[in-house]
């Protein structure tokens, strides 16, 4: 990954340096991105910068950027795919760069009217998949709470699934963020804050993992812990998973977020409308909850047939 200030001094021209300073502290403190996606959409800027530098054998202005062609673009891409990217990398990567590009147009800096005609590579349709009803209550009803780390790993499941959750946004829950009044208070993507839903078996498997947990609790420490007492890590969770699926005989497609995609799914398969969800989930768009939502061809039939009351009429 670039470094941001090897970035703005080494490839960039003056004028461009504080651009792509302002341009980071936008999406850093306007935008509230990620430190994930922030790091992203810097080295997506970065590769590019480091191509058109190459290219034009100079440091780049804000001049060369304004004045780069479709050419360039596909160039550049098309060295990306030479280098091993892939189709969704390559789109993020383009992603980036547009954010930036139109950034400088909005503020009145540049234009580049190359930039709006250049596509971004077709991406596989990958439909998420769920797990069974039956699969996701085993997993969280099947582990034993023989320690306190078996417990945090059955209320962090159960957080999950029971409330569609992604997996930061679990991992950043603090105590004072434990369910009020049958709600929990949930900071997604953007920094946008959300009343989810808790049930009750889910309160009290979190419950269970407090009572055995080694470590004082404040209002500001993190709800699950490693086993040091810092804040749990993905990379761990992940592993717990993969653990987990293996010992249930589960595709490799079981990981935490195929939680939250049976969180969607099964919701809807049980009368919620798309609408309810997307404001369960987070989602600002309704379509992005609909990838969520996909139910097979044969599912979808027999939905129908169970409910339509024509179909009903005419089979009787």
């Amino acid at each position: 990954m670039h470094d941001f200030k090897a970035l703005t001094f080494q490839q960039c021209a003056g004028d461009f340096q504080k651009c792509l300073a302002d341009w980071r502290d936008f999406l850093e403190f306007e935008k509230n991105l990620s430190q994930h996606t922030l790091r992203a959409y810097i080295g997506d800027v970065s590769q590019f910068v480091d191509f058109l530098a190459n290219h034009l054998e100079t440091e780049i202005c804000l001049d060369d950027l304004s004045e780069a062609s479709i050419r360039d673009f596909r160039a550049w891409l098309s060295q990306r795919s030479m280098s091993g990217a892939a189709a969704a990398s390559r789109a993020r990567n383009l992603s980036g760069v547009k954010n930036l590009l139109n950034w400088l147009d909005k503020q009145g800096i540049m234009h580049n009217p190359a930039i709006a005609v250049v596509r971004s590579p077709k991406l596989p349709h990958k439909l998420p998949k769920p797990l069974t009803e039956n699969q996701a209550l085993s997993m969280v009803l099947n582990l034993e709470c023989d320690s306190w780390v078996a417990c945090r790993d059955r209320a962090l499941i159960s957080i999950l699934y029971g409330c569609g959750l992604r997996i930061n946004e679990a991992l950043s829950l603090t105590i004072k963020d434990l369910p009020r009044d049958g709600f929990i208070r949930v900071i997604g993507k953007g920094r946008k804050e959300r009343q989810v839903p808790v049930l009750d078996i889910v309160t009290s498997f979190i419950d269970d993992y407090r009572a055995v947990c080694p470590f004082p609790e404040t209002s500001t420490r993190a709800l699950f812990l490693g086993v040091r007492g810092g804040p749990l890590n993905q990379g761990v969770v992940q592993k717990m998973m993969r653990d987990l699926r293996a010992s249930m005989g589960l595709n490799k497609t079981a990981t935490p977020h195929a939680l939250r995609h049976s969180f969607a799914t099964h919701l809807l398969q049980n009368g919620a409308n798309l609408r309810e969800i997307q404001e369960l989930l987070g989602h600002a768009s309704l379509s992005t909850t609909q990838t969520y939502t996909d139910i097979d061809a044969k599912e979808l039939m027999r939905i129908y047939k169970d409910a339509h009351p024509s179909y009903k009429k005419n089979n009787l």
